[in-house]
């Protein structure tokens, strides 16, 4: 079920992008086009989770309450860095495990003290890779040869936004699953930004894209 959903991730220099789509589903039915599926970890991480219904947000709230249990327990946050491992660490272990989480992630973040934006693609598997641009589920076949074209690490928010945008624009078009909204947040030197939403409908303006027609699936007998 989680290829049918999609995350994207942009990182450069001052900040970083985690956007993911507002599917809900199960089988062949949408249940709901407005799920938040980023998980804030501290106020300068977070993570956006596909995959299983259940395991999703299972996952997602099971890390963000550890890693707020260590900062009480410990008086500081984790750092970026091993936020991700500690996440990586847990989809491992439950791997070996009778119950594991089937979970895909994008992790990312900015450093105040370091002056770093981070960004970490995340399977299943317990891979971890540290990325300049990332994406899960079947969007990922659409848009990372936009973002291997388009990207760079000195963008300014503007230009990231405008490649995100671009890259939902390809997944709407070309995707045959219908993905009508994206909702983004940038994570820089300020913390998260407020909650953006990018539609398949929206008029051409600051955070939309372009009207774009719904796919359709045709059912062959």
């Amino acid at each position: 079920m989680g290829g049918m959903e999609c995350l994207i991730g942009i990182q450069c220099d001052s900040f970083t992008i985690l956007a993911h789509d507002n599917f809900a589903g199960r089988s062949i039915l949408a249940m709901k086009q407005d799920q938040d599926k980023l998980f804030k970890l501290d106020d300068n991480v977070g993570i956006v989770v596909c995959g299983e219904a259940g395991d999703t947000v299972y996952f997602g709230e099971y890390v963000q309450k550890n890693i707020a249990l260590y900062r009480t327990r410990n008086g500081y946050s984790l750092s970026i860095e091993s936020t991700a491992h500690f996440t990586r660490n847990e989809l491992a272990e439950s791997l070996r495990s009778r119950r594991p989480f089937v979970v895909n992630l994008l992790l990312g973040g900015f450093d105040s003290k370091e002056s770093k934006s981070y960004l970490y693609w995340m399977d299943y598997l317990g891979t971890l890779g540290t990325v300049p641009y990332g994406a899960q589920g079947y969007g990922s076949n659409f848009v990372l040869g936009l973002l291997d074209r388009y990207h760079r690490s000195n963008m300014t928010v503007a230009e990231g936004v405008e490649l995100l945008e671009k890259c939902v624009k390809e997944i709407q078009k070309r995707l045959i699953i219908n993905l009508p909204s994206f909702s983004y947040y940038v994570i820089d030197s300020n913390g998260f930004s407020e909650k953006r939403t990018i539609t398949a409908s929206a008029g051409s303006g600051e955070g939309a894209v372009p009207s774009s027609s719904v796919s359709e699936v045709a059912m062959m007998s």
